[in-house]
């Protein structure tokens, strides 16, 4: 078993070797691919209503693939994350990303077919793939184990300050439209014949800003490590902490891989241990998309409209779930390494389950309003706290050194095939099932995953990647 982490207040055996400011800047270079993959993500729910009108998508199978198509380039992303960066490294893909985030969103923003809106959409969602697999990683790699939920959650940070920029850049940018506005009238506005294509457009400047960041961060000295490179991964170990933080790494390191040489990733996957933690990884993963929150984001206006809402106020309540996204995550920041995975995670699931539930009632009985509005940031908030941040931090330290590239591709690969299927069948669900339906089934979800982490999720808190690797490959990673 995985033995309890130090109590708050305790020394760990890395405590204060590496919490030096090159190692937070390095670590927020990292996650700011996640403030791209966040804007990209929620930046088509404000554009929403005028590209549809100006591509005339007028039935929900065409609607649906427009929200969804990113995904499948989404999972292109992260099915190649991990062979490429264990290959080039974290660095080089953290920069591909950058480079290819930069081009689509010219591209979508000039798009002037509904074709090349969706060929652009896909190679965007290609670096979003990219980005949501290494920048965890990538991060988790270099940070110590005191804190490294910390520093991971940073990823997640990132993602809901994408999230807000997005929701703020939409709410700027639409220049406000008549209630009960017909399709030809929002064709005929502003919003329709060029403000939608500035809310893509815009994602280059931050484009940039990540191609600088991640140009200047150090390579992963434990994928500096795996490839026999342990001078350099000596050197980078010392600018993010000391010497003696240095050496203790490289020493870790040596042990877990003095084991056996690493051999094809199908046949790792099967030794004791590695295929328990990807189960975990997998449903996690999977979890973290059909808990129901993205649907919040991904379809926020017909949520608000069904809630009694006209345009230029759905926007304005995007933006406060926006906000409460981003306040909440920083409790988990704060949190994740005090109070651990385990309980953010059980308790999270839990408390949307609860919302969910009411949240379904309240659609039943037609309510509108505020009420309606304080459920929804309640679900936010109580998401942004728990699996949002933490899913990350787990998936990014649960597997072995040698195939972390691997394995975490194929958890990724799982969020996002679970993302595209809940993007893409969202409209269908809502007309067979109703909106408090649609809740009901996310209330089943998430009571389901809470079972499932219970009896599965191992504390991790404070362990080192190395312990926690040598945890899993005795065969004593338990609850």
């Amino acid at each position: 078993m995985i033995t309890p982490a130090a109590a708050p207040g305790t020394a760990s055996p890395h405590a204060g070797a590496s919490h030096t400011a090159a190692l937070w800047l390095a670590a927020s270079a990292g996650a700011l691919g996640g403030l791209l993959f966040g804007y990209d993500w929620v930046v088509i729910g404000g554009a929403k209503p005028f590209y549809e009108a100006w591509f005339h998508l007028n039935s929900p199978t065409l609607q649906g693939w427009a929200m969804s198509c990113a995904l499948l380039g989404c999972l292109i992303g992260a099915v190649a994350a991990g062979g490429l960066s264990d290959r080039w490294g974290r660095k080089r893909l953290l920069i591909l990303a950058a480079l290819v985030f930069a081009l689509s969103s010219l591209g979508t923003g000039m798009a002037g077919s509904f074709a090349a809106f969706v060929a652009w959409r896909i190679l965007g969602g290609c670096a979003i793939g990219l980005a949501s697999g290494v920048s965890p990683m990538y991060i988790a790699e270099i940070a110590p184990a005191h804190l490294r939920g910390r520093l991971v959650s940073l990823n997640q940070v990132a993602i809901v300050s994408g999230i807000l920029l997005a929701q703020i850049v939409n709410w700027l940018i639409a220049r406000p439209v008549p209630a009960h506005a017909t399709t030809a009238m929002l064709l005929a506005s502003w919003n329709g014949q060029w403000g939608w294509r500035w809310m893509f457009a815009v994602t280059a400047i931050p484009s940039l800003l990540f191609l600088l960041a991640a140009s200047l961060v150090p390579e992963s000295p434990r994928w500096l490590a795996t490839k026999g490179r342990e001078p350099h991964a000596l050197r980078v170990l010392e600018r993010l902490g000391n010497a003696a933080y240095a050496r203790q790494v490289l020493a870790e390191l040596r042990t877990a891989g003095d084991e056996e040489p690493a051999g094809p990733l199908l046949r790792e996957l099967a030794a004791p241990g590695v295929g328990k933690a990807l189960l975990l990884g997998v449903t996690l993963a999977v979890l973290q998309q059909w808990c129901g929150i993205n649907v919040i984001f991904n379809y926020a206006q017909e949520i608000f409209a069904a809630a009694g809402y006209q345009i230029s106020g759905i926007l304005f309540n995007i933006v406060i779930t926006g906000a409460t996204n981003v306040l909440f995550t920083f409790v988990a920041l704060a949190t994740v390494d005090r109070l651990g995975r385990r309980v953010l995670l059980l308790g999270g699931a839990a408390g949307l389950a609860l919302i969910y539930a009411v949240l379904g009632v309240c659609y039943h009985l037609h309510l509108q309003g505020k009420p309606m509005l304080a459920l929804v940031l309640a679900a936010i908030a109580c998401y942004s706290m728990s699996l949002a941040p933490v899913t990350w931090v787990v998936i990014a330290e649960i597997f072995p050194n040698r195939i972390r590239g691997g394995a975490m591709s194929i958890a990724v690969a799982a969020l996002w095939v679970a993302c595209f299927a809940l993007t893409y069948l969202f409209p269908l669900l809502n007309a067979a099932l109703s909106t408090a339906g649609v809740f009901w089934v996310f209330t089943a979800v998430c009571l389901a995953g809470w079972l499932f982490l219970f009896r599965r999720l191992p504390e991790t808190r404070g362990k080192s990647l190395e312990e926690i690797e040598t945890a899993l490959r005795s065969g004593s990673m338990q609850s």
